[in-house]
């Protein structure tokens, strides 16, 4: 698979839905992980990121107008050890709870499917960042079968030894649209070479500016385990 800047394919695309990017530095010395929200209505753009513990959730930023929050206010982010958990929804609960039960990611994963918000059927994207003696992760995304909703379409992508300087990017969304086509194929192969300021200001930058809602970007030193967070919201 080609390796492609993901600044260049997210300035392609007015909306991605949500994103998830996890790889490592181009020095090597850090775990990357990225996760970004957009929103077409206003009870999704109605959002910001707040630090939780060692993780982030979802808050409305005006209270007065938020609507339904069944599927926009959820803990993006949990730590659990030394792993780092982010998802699109509350599915980051679930794995957290099973995977303290003594499930896999992928078993967690199994008793959930993609969101109930027809037409779109959103997928639920969820990846895992592994940082012990060394440093591996995994994404995962449910989906349905071409927008049948029918059939639950389950995959799962995992990463051992990777490289310097390279990460993988799964997002919601193939592109906009009427109903909103799920996002085809494996994470793509995405570039990381940035420090964390330069990484986040060039993500942040490439969000569509009408669609963007919220961004936060962490860079984890796999030797000493010190994690340096940035969070970026459009709602001030």
């Amino acid at each position: 698979m080609e390796l492609i800047s993901i600044f260049d394919d997210l300035k392609g695309n007015t909306y991605p839905g949500r994103g998830i990017v996890i790889g490592k530095s181009a020095c090597g010395k850090f775990a990357v992980t990225a996760y970004f929200i957009m929103g077409r209505s206003e009870n999704s753009r109605n959002r910001i990121f707040v630090a939780e513990g060692d993780g982030i959730r979802t808050q409305a930023f005006d209270e007065s107008k938020l609507t339904d929050p069944s599927l926009i206010i959820y803990s993006p982010v949990r730590v659990m050890g030394n792993k780092t958990i982010v998802t699109n929804g509350d599915q980051t609960d679930t794995i957290y709870k099973l995977m303290n039960k003594q499930f896999t990611f992928e078993q967690a994963l199994e008793t959930r499917e993609f969101e109930p918000d027809a037409p779109n059927y959103t997928p639920r994207i969820s990846g895992i960042m592994n940082i012990g003696n060394d440093f591996n992760y995994a994404l995962s995304i449910l989906k349905t079968a071409d927008g049948n909703p029918e059939c639950c379409e389950r995959f799962t992508f995992s990463y051992y030894s990777p490289l310097k300087g390279e990460g993988h990017f799964i997002h919601t969304y193939k592109n906009d649209g009427n109903p909103i086509p799920s996002f085809e194929g494996e994470p793509k192969r995405v570039a990381i070479t940035e420090d964390i300021d330069t990484f986040t200001q060039k993500l942040w930058e490439s969000l569509n500016e009408d669609n963007k809602v919220s961004l936060f970007v962490r860079y984890i030193n796999i030797e000493t385990k010190e994690a340096v967070t940035k969070i970026v919201n459009k709602n001030v």
